[in-house]
C-alpha cells in the first residue's frame, strides 16, 4: 500500500514537472513572439519615425478624412514622406478628384508615394496616380480606368403594382433618370456626353502625371483606359504601375532613395472620431435631411469611378 503511494507521489511530481517544463517553453516562445511583434510594432508606428502612412479604405465618398490626414502629414516636420496606402474599389468623381489635386499640390513640398494592398481600382488609382511613384502588390487589382452611372427603368414594375407616380417640375431635365419611365434618346446622350467628358478628365489627369511612363504614350493609355482591370503586374507591364512590393518594400526603398538619416519607421495618421453625443445626433439629421432632399428632388445617381 506504502509503495502505491509512494508511485503515485512520484507520479504526480513527474507531471508537475513535464508542465513546468511546458510552461517554460510556452512561455519562452511567447516572450520571443512578443519581443518580434513589438519590434515590428515600434517599425510601423514609431513616433519618430519619418515615413508617414495615409489609409484610404473602402469607398471613396467624402474626401475630409482622406485630406485631414495629409495635411497632418504634410505640416509634422518630422515626416520627411508620405505613403498613400490604398485599399479602395473607387467611388464618387467630385470627392476622388478634390484627394487627386491635395496630393498633387503636396507632393511639391513632401514626396508622396502610392502603396496599393488588396485593390485600387478606378477612383482609388485615380489618387494613386497622383503620386510620385506607385508601389503595387503582384497580386493587387487595379486599373479599372473608367466612369459609371447606374439607372433603372421601373415603369413595368409600377404599372404592375398600380402605383402612378407624378412629377412636378420645372425645367426639361430635371427628372432625368426618373425610374418610373423609360429615358429618351436626348437624355441618354446628354448623360453619356457628360460621362465621357469626366472620363476624359480621369484620362487626362493620369497622362499629366505620368506622361513617361505609359507604355504607348495617350494612344496607350486610352486602350487600358476603357473599364479594364489588371493585375498589379499587369498594370506595370503597361506603365500604370512603377515597382511591385508591399507597404514595407516600398518604404524601405523610400528610405533608400531619400537618403533619410532617420531610423527607418512608419507611422500610420490617425483622426479622433468625434463621439459625443451631440455630434452624432448632428450627423444622423445631416444623413436624414440629405436623403430627404434627394427623395423630393429626384437627385440622379452619381458618376462614380468604380470597378
Amino acid at each position: 500500500m506504502a509503495k502505491d503511494r509512494s508511485k503515485g507521489i512520484v507520479g504526480i511530481f513527474i507531471l508537475i514537472a513535464v508542465l513546468f517544463v511546458l510552461f517554460l517553453i510556452f512561455a519562452f516562445y511567447t516572450v520571443s513572439s512578443l519581443k518580434s511583434t513589438s519590434k515590428m510594432s515600434d517599425a510601423f508606428d514609431s513616433k519618430a519615425a519619418p515615413i508617414a502612412v495615409v489609409e484610404v479604405d473602402g469607398v471613396i465618398m467624402d474626401p475630409r478624412k482622406t485630406i485631414k490626414k495629409l495635411l497632418v502629414a504634410e505640416k509634422e516636420d518630422k515626416y520627411k514622406a508620405i505613403i498613400l496606402r490604398v485599399n479602395s474599389p473607387g467611388g464618387a468623381v467630385g470627392p476622388t478628384q478634390e484627394i487627386y489635386e491635395e496630393i498633387l499640390r503636396i507632393d511639391k513640398k513632401k514626396p508622396v508615394y502610392a502603396s496599393f494592398g488588396s485593390v485600387a481600382a478606378s477612383g482609388g488609382y485615380y489618387i494613386g496616380a497622383a503620386c510620385r511613384k506607385i508601389y503595387s502588390n503582384a497580386g493587387a487589382m487595379t486599373g479599372s480606368i473608367g466612369v459609371i452611372m447606374n439607372f433603372m427603368n421601373l415603369s413595368k414594375l409600377y404599372e404592375w403594382a398600380k402605383v402612378n407616380p407624378e412629377v412636378i417640375k420645372a425645367g426639361k431635365y430635371k427628372d432625368i433618370g426618373n425610374a418610373a419611365r423609360k429615358m429618351t434618346d436626348e437624355e441618354r446622350l446628354l448623360l453619356t456626353e457628360m460621362t465621357a467628358n469626366v472620363h476624359e478628365q480621369f484620362i487626362m489627369d493620369i497622362y499629366k502625371v505620368r506622361e513617361k511612363k505609359i507604355v504607348g504614350g495617350l494612344d496607350g493609355l486610352r486602350k487600358y483606359a476603357q473599364g479594364q482591370i489588371f493585375s498589379g503586374q499587369g498594370a506595370m507591364e503597361r506603365g500604370l504601375v512603377d515597382e511591385l512590393g508591399g507597404l514595407y518594400k516600398a518604404a524601405r526603398s523610400i528610405h533608400k532613395e531619400l537618403k533619410l538619416k532617420e531610423k527607418f519607421g512608419l507611422k500610420v495618421i490617425k483622426i479622433k472620431k468625434d463621439s459625443s453625443i451631440l455630434d452624432m445626433i448632428q450627423g444622423l439629421e445631416e444623413s436624414v435631411e440629405d436623403l430627404g432632399f434627394r427623395i423630393k428632388n429626384n437627385a440622379i445617381p452619381l458618376m462614380i469611378f468604380n470597378p
